[in-house]
């Protein structure tokens, strides 16, 4: 029973501190610097879907400053990444045509 109170007591400074901490906190804005690139525009569905899909957690800069010439295993293997790994929302019936559209631009 001495034992619970004095470890009561010994965390009470720190509950206090949190809470204080918690209190004062303000909240985190960020404005993403602009975008300096763009996608290659295309008449493919697989642009809009690109522009769409994979603009929600990417710049358009990231995207296009990958590797060049990679081909469609690797285009393949990084959408499939970003569905299964990181949980991207991109549907099935969506992925084909975003890589077919970035195996033909980059």
């Amino acid at each position: 029973m001495l034992t619970k109170r004095l470890a009561l007591a010994a965390l009470a400074p720190l509950a206090l501190a949190l809470g204080i901490g918690i209190a004062l906190a303000k909240p985190v804005t960020f404005a993403p610097p602009p975008e300096t690139s763009t996608l290659k525009q295309t008449d493919a569905d697989g642009y809009l879907k690109t522009q769409n899909l994979c603009g929600v957690c990417h710049s358009r800069d990231y995207i296009t400053t990958q590797p060049p010439g990679k081909g469609k295993d690797f285009w393949t293997a990084e959408v499939t990444k970003m569905v299964t790994v990181y949980g991207a929302p991109i549907v099935e019936a969506d992925r084909p045509p975003i890589i077919d559209y970035l195996t033909a631009n980059y």
